[in-house]
């Protein structure tokens, strides 16, 4: 597992056996995506809670392909902050 997993899941206080649902749909949430890429100059920096936010893996392939979609997690998320 991911360092920035587990830290998503501890500061949600969820536990790998927990349902934790996509943030944009609601089935369960299989990744954990970085709504502004690390790709990106390739900073560490990308992960911190506000930039991370889990999804299922149709949503993610959906995120990843579609800046609009993109936008909407990622103001979906923030609420939940």
């Amino acid at each position: 597992m991911k360092k920035h997993t587990k830290v998503y899941l501890k500061y949600f206080d969820y536990g790998l056996e927990d349902f934790i649902p996509c943030t944009a749909c609601g089935k369960r949430a299989v990744d954990i995506h970085h709504i502004k890429p690390r790709g990106l100059g390739g900073s560490k920096s990308k992960d911190f809670i506000a930039n991370l936010v889990a999804l299922c893996r149709e949503c993610h392939t959906k995120a990843e392909s579609s800046k609009k979609f993109n936008e909407y997690v990622k103001e979906k998320h923030l609420k939940l902050l």
